[in-house]
């Protein structure tokens, strides 16, 4: 889909009531698209559709249930969706200790929700021959985050899924795009706070960045969206030299150990 084409579309932001999901929601409104609303927040949802002239649709945008209530809703209002942003994410525990549900929650809304959201949007895609589908990634799915194992691992998971679909569907009309952030100025990246703050804090980046970042991908269809350009040099010096790179992170862990 091309930015051309949001006026009318039929759109889907999940975990849309604050955050980049609500600059999704606006940047795409703004546009002339119509977009569904989604969040766990009920009254947040409520908050940025009539912001944005948008639909409310609140719940619970990762199990199963939650995924086709929202599917069929959207659809019922939208008459079909036409790009569906797979937005919503937890940042939960810290390392390898992180507790069981602290990394079933992280994989439920980091990985499944978007398995989930696309079985039951391929096949009628595949069917009409379009499809648009955009996740929030994370730089952290292409490199990593200290201090925060089950949202590294989830996160290149999700980008991994992200891949797959692009690889098996791009010549049949599906589009499927991962947006790659480094720090971004939400109430996630404040609630961490901690390492997550002193390595990120400098370069944070507004969301509504973010939302305009997306638009001007849309242009060209290109996988990874980057509004953190320096993310790209990173993640090619990771693929060229990962042990150069792991030691370069070790390093900067060893120095947060010694501020912390």
């Amino acid at each position: 889909m091309l930015a051309a084409e949001l006026p009318g579309a039929g759109v889907v932001v999940t975990g849309a009531g604050s955050g980049i999901g609500a600059a999704l929601a606006r940047r795409f409104a703004a546009e002339g698209a119509r977009v569904v609303v989604n969040d766990i927040d009920a009254a947040a949802a409520t908050a940025v559709a009539g912001q944005v002239g948008g639909i409310a649709v609140a719940g619970d945008a990762a199990s199963e249930e939650g995924i086709a209530e929202l599917v069929a809703r959207a659809r019922t209002e939208l008459g079909e969706i036409d790009l569906y942003c797979a937005n919503a994410g937890v940042a939960r525990g810290h390392g390898e200790q992180a507790l069981e549900d602290e990394w079933d929650q992280s994989w439920q809304v980091n990985v499944m929700a978007h398995v989930r959201a696309a079985r039951l949007l391929v096949g009628p895609w595949l069917d009409r021959g379009s499809g648009h589908m955009i996740a929030t990634v994370s730089a952290a799915g292409l490199l990593t985050m200290l201090g925060a194992a089950p949202y590294s691992v989830t996160k290149h998971a999700a980008l991994a899924f992200a891949e797959w679909l692009s690889a098996t569907y791009r010549h049949r009309g599906i589009t499927v795009q991962a947006i790659c952030p480094q720090g971004v100025r939400t109430p996630m990246l404040q609630a961490t706070g901690g390492a997550l703050e002193l390595i990120l804090g400098d370069s944070a980046i507004e969301p509504q960045q973010v939302g305009d970042a997306v638009v001007e991908a849309l242009a060209d269809g290109r996988f990874l969206i980057l509004p953190h350009p320096e993310v790209a040099q990173m993640y090619a010096r990771r693929a060229a030299d990962t042990d150069r790179w792991l030691r370069g992170m070790n390093k900067i862990q060893g120095h947060l150990e010694t501020i912390a």
